[in-house]
C-alpha cells in the first residue's frame, strides 16, 4: 500500500513538473517576439501620438515585446542606461541633447529578441549666437561665430547680404564678410529656424580702430591716454590705454565743430578690457558732456567686452560732440579701448 502510494506520488510530481516545463516554455515563445514601435507620446499626455520632439526632451516610445530592451539609439547616438526604462509596451526615455541631423533622427530599440527603427522628426532647438569675432573688418574676412545647434546651417546673412561658409560645426562658423558690408546684423538659418545677433558687425561710422580719424582729438582729465598702446590690442596692431590718474576721472574724444550728425545712427558701439582691479567696477558712458543721461556699465578683468548701447538712452541726440567712458567707482586702474564708433 505504501509502495504504491508512493508510485503515485512520483507520477503526480513528474507530470507536474512536465507541466510546468511546458508552460515556460509557451510563456518564453510568447515574449520571445521581436519589437515593435508604433508611436512616440510625451510622459503627460501618453494617449496623444506626436508627430516631432525636441532634443533633450523625455519621450514614451509605444509598442510590443519592449520588455527586454537593453539599448536605445537616436540616429546612432547612444543613451546611458540609467537615462531609460522598458516595460512590455513603453521604453520611457529622454533625448540626447545633441544628435546629428538637425531634423531626422531615427529611433533605434533594440532587446533580446531583435531591433525595431522607427523614423520620426526629433528636431535640435533654434540656433543660437553667442558672438562672433572679430566684431569688425573688411570685405573678404573671416568671422568666427561662435553659440549652439548650428547643424545643417542653410545660410549666413549680413542683413541682407549672404555670407560665404568657410567651415561649419554645430558650435562655429567661419565665414566670409560680403562685399558692400560695413555694417550688419548677422543671421544665421538652418532647418529649425533663424537667430539673429544682438549687436552689429562692424560701424556705419568709426571713430577709433587703428588711430583715431580725422576731426577727432583726445580730450581727457584726470587721464593719461595713449592713442597707439600696442600690447593689450582687441583687433589690429593698436589700442587706446587709458590710466586713471584720479578716480572719477574721464576719458573723453572730442570731434571739431561741427559736430557729427546722428541721423542714420541707432548706437554707440565701443570694447573695453578691465585692467587689474577693475572686475566688477562701474563706468559711465557719457555723450556731448550730458550727465543726466549717462549709461553706467560694468567692467571685466582680464578680458574685453563690446557694448552697443542705442543712442535713445542718451535721449536721442540729434549730433555728437564727445563721448566719454568715466571711472566711477572711484579708483586709480586702467583700461584699454578699441573699435569705437557708431552703428
Amino acid at each position: 500500500m505504501i509502495k504504491s502510494f508512493s508510485k503515485y506520488n512520483h507520477a503526480v510530481l513528474m507530470i507536474m513538473l512536465i507541466t510546468m516545463i511546458f508552460s515556460c516554455k509557451k510563456e518564453d515563445t510568447a515574449h520571445a517576439m521581436p519589437p515593435t514601435i508604433t508611436g512616440v507620446t510625451d510622459l503627460i499626455n501618453r494617449g496623444t501620438a506626436l508627430s516631432s520632439v525636441k532634443y533633450g526632451e523625455w519621450i514614451v516610445i509605444k509598442g510590443a515585446h519592449l520588455a527586454t530592451t537593453f539599448k536605445v539609439e537616436f540616429n546612432t547616438v547612444l543613451v546611458s542606461d540609467s537615462m531609460y526604462y522598458a516595460d512590455d509596451s513603453t521604453v520611457t526615455v529622454k533625448i540626447p541633447a545633441n544628435l546629428p541631423d538637425p531634423i531626422n533622427n531615427p529611433i533605434t530599440v533594440t532587446t533580446k529578441y531583435g531591433t525595431a527603427t522607427y523614423g520620426f522628426k526629433i528636431m535640435q532647438p533654434a540656433p543660437i549666437i553667442n558672438g562672433f569675432n572679430p566684431e569688425a573688418g573688411l570685405a573678404g574676412d573671416v568671422v568666427t561665430i561662435s553659440g549652439n545647434h548650428f547643424n545643417g546651417v542653410t545660410e549666413v546673412k549680413f542683413d541682407n547680404a549672404v555670407a560665404t561658409i568657410v567651415s561649419k560645426s554645430n558650435q562655429e562658423l567661419k565665414v566670409n564678410v560680403p562685399a558692400g558690408v560695413t555694417s550688419a546684423f548677422i543671421t544665421v538659418t538652418t532647418p529649425v529656424g533663424s537667430v539673429t545677433s544682438l549687436t552689429r558687425f562692424g560701424f556705419k561710422y568709426v571713430i577709433y580702430d587703428e588711430k583715431l580719424q580725422t576731426g577727432w582729438s583726445n580730450t581727457s582729465y584726470s587721464t593719461t591716454a595713449v592713442l597707439n598702446h600696442t600690447t593689450t590690442v582687441k583687433r589690429g596692431t593698436t589700442a587706446i590705454s587709458s590710466a586713471y590718474t584720479v578716480g572719477f576721472g574721464g576719458f573723453r574724444l572730442s570731434k571739431a565743430a561741427p559736430a557729427l550728425s546722428l541721423t542714420g545712427y541707432s548706437a554707440i558701439k565701443f570694447s573695453v578690457f578691465g585692467g587689474t582691479g577693475t572686475e566688477g567696477k562701474k563706468a559711465r558712458v557719457i555723450i556731448n558732456g550730458v550727465s543726466t543721461t549717462a549709461f553706467q556699465i560694468l567692467l571685466k578683468e582680464g578680458a574685453w567686452s563690446t557694448f552697443e548701447i542705442p543712442l535713445s538712452n542718451f535721449n536721442n541726440p540729434a549730433t555728437l560732440s564727445s563721448i566719454e567712458i568715466k571711472e566711477y567707482s572711484g579708483l586709480i586702474v586702467t583700461v584699454y579701448l578699441d573699435d569705437i564708433g557708431l552703428s
